[in-house]
């Protein structure tokens, strides 16, 4: 992926390749020590994370920790690379769901294709967000004393409006 910084391409990485990750819905896991596990209150006190938002994300399957002694949650190391992914993951702007669908996929392919349309969606809002700065630069370097008689800015306005009728 043209994500151009060494940083992208390791997210990209991460969440494409996934390395060490154990399937949720084939119930497929690696063999975990038990004494090697975290409860659901050491995990969330770790990462800063209510247990409530543990329990949900999952009941989403986006974690699937080992059931021990009394039914209790036991995280491993395969749980906490999931969950610093789907972390990662929503600091990216992905959805509950589409994080789900990204940790879930079992063809890279199917990842890569996900982050691609999630890309497209940020670079329209980034440059939704570039548009709005414009605006206000231009109304903080005004000359007038209001911007709503500024020229400049009254045709700016204009454009936009103009633009949305259009589209």
């Amino acid at each position: 992926m043209n994500g151009g910084s060494g940083t992208s391409d390791r997210v990209t990485s991460l969440l494409v390749d996934m390395p060490g990750m154990v399937e949720v819905n084939g119930h497929v896991k690696s063999s975990r020590d038990s004494a090697t596990l975290l409860s659901i209150g050491e995990v969330a006190q770790r990462f800063g994370l209510p247990t409530h938002v543990l329990r949900y994300w999952e009941s989403m399957g986006l974690m699937a920790p080992t059931r021990g002694v009394g039914a209790r949650r036991g995280y491993g190391p395969d749980d906490l690379f999931r969950l610093v992914v789907v972390l990662r993951a929503k600091r990216a702007g992905f959805g509950l769901e589409a994080i789900r669908r990204i940790v879930t996929a079992q063809e890279p392919a199917t990842r890569t294709d996900l982050l691609r349309r999630h890309r497209a969606q940020l670079l329209d809002r980034i440059a939704a967000a570039q548009a709005s700065l414009d605006l206000i630069d231009a109304a903080l370097h005004c000359e007038h004393e209001d911007i709503a008689q500024c020229p400049h800015f009254r045709a700016m306005v204009a454009e936009e409006t103009q633009g949305l009728l259009r589209g």
